[in-house]
């Protein structure tokens, strides 16, 4: 009967160990995840003038450009990146930055968020576009509405 016993005390540890390792595996991603975005502010925070030259590079490079090139680069960014007709792609970015922050695939958490976030990510950026480029270039927010 001891054997039996010791069979069954060795299959509770191996399911122990194998639960705990899911739960060492989510922190870790987690933590890995706080420590990068941390590490990033710091550098944006710190590094202010690496950040100050290349604003002022893009800035001359999208002075430079005309307001057609820019609506049209606009029109292709956000229907590229935020349009609706690519919900496949927003289902791999989004269930690859779930999976990497360690959370267990859940197809109706994903579904939801690709439902929403584009929306969300759209309305967040036409917005940007109608009050900062309306100051900077009126005949662009003209061009971008018709």
């Amino acid at each position: 009967m001891a054997p039996y016993i010791s069979a069954k005390r060795k299959e509770k540890i191996q399911l122990i160990k194998i639960q705990n390792e899911g739960r060492i595996h989510t922190i870790l991603h987690f933590s890995t995840n706080i420590i990068c975005f941390i590490i990033l502010n710091g550098y944006s925070i710190l590094g202010n003038k690496e950040l100050v030259i290349l604003n002022s590079w893009a800035q001359e490079f999208l002075y430079n450009l005309s307001d057609t090139i820019k609506a049209i680069s606009l029109l292709l960014l956000t229907d590229l990146c935020i349009g609706f007709h690519s919900p496949h792609g927003w289902e791999l970015m989004i269930g690859f930055v779930y999976k990497d922050f360690g959370f267990v695939h859940n197809d109706q958490i994903i579904s939801g968020l690709v439902s929403t976030f584009p929306v969300i990510l759209d309305t967040v950026l036409k917005y940007w576009i109608f009050r900062y480029l309306n100051r900077v270039s009126p005949s662009l927010v003209v061009i971008f509405i018709q």
